[in-house]
């Protein structure tokens, strides 16, 4: 699946856009993010793996004078963590609240927020679903390891919603690719 496929099929979903777009494009979103959640499994993830992984998403960034940040941790152990120019303390707020929610539901954060509201119940209604720690906003994925789960997340802030999860996923596939996993 090409990097586009998020939006390839008829009007895409703009999850930072209006209420009143159409249920069948918020539904493709989802579709395509559980896609890319079943094709983008590990054999393996190492700590040099976080390392070259995030290297990779900072030399796409670089590549395109992107003002993102980026974090890939396990629970409670951060593995890679870089901000370029144009970022600001709040990216660490955004990288850290999308990790959690990624780390919590153990889908991507965006997937988490695209349910909700699809479902018609915000995941910022629950009462469980602390604001001040926790964002559904694109941008974090977990990373699986095949019959395992997942083990760690990787996480872009600075740019919208969904052009963090895109770049995120584009680097997964690059990363992929690569390795051979």
């Amino acid at each position: 699946m090409s990097n586009d496929a998020l939006s390839s099929a008829g009007p895409a979903f703009d999850p930072d856009g209006s209420d009143d777009q159409s249920a069948e494009a918020l539904e493709a979103l989802i579709r395509a993010i559980e896609r890319e959640v079943d094709e983008l499994q590990f054999t393996r993830f190492t700590n040099d793996d976080a390392v070259a992984l995030g290297q990779l998403i900072i030399q796409l960034g670089v590549g395109r004078n992107l003002p993102i940040a980026v974090c890939i941790r396990r629970p409670d152990h951060i593995l890679f963590r870089a901000a370029l120019d144009g970022t600001t303390p709040d990216n660490d707020y955004w990288l850290d609240a999308k990790s959690r929610t990624a780390e919590r539901y153990f889908v991507p954060s965006l997937l988490v927020g695209l349910r909700g509201r699809r479902d018609g119940t915000p995941v910022e209604d629950d009462p469980l679903f602390d604001t001040t720690t926790h964002a559904a906003h694109g941008g974090s994925f977990p990373l699986y390891i095949q019959d395992v789960g997942p083990v760690a997340t990787v996480t872009v802030s600075g740019l919208p919603q969904l052009e963090d999860h895109k770049l995120v996923v584009e680097a997964l596939r690059t990363f992929h690719a690569a390795a051979g996993l």
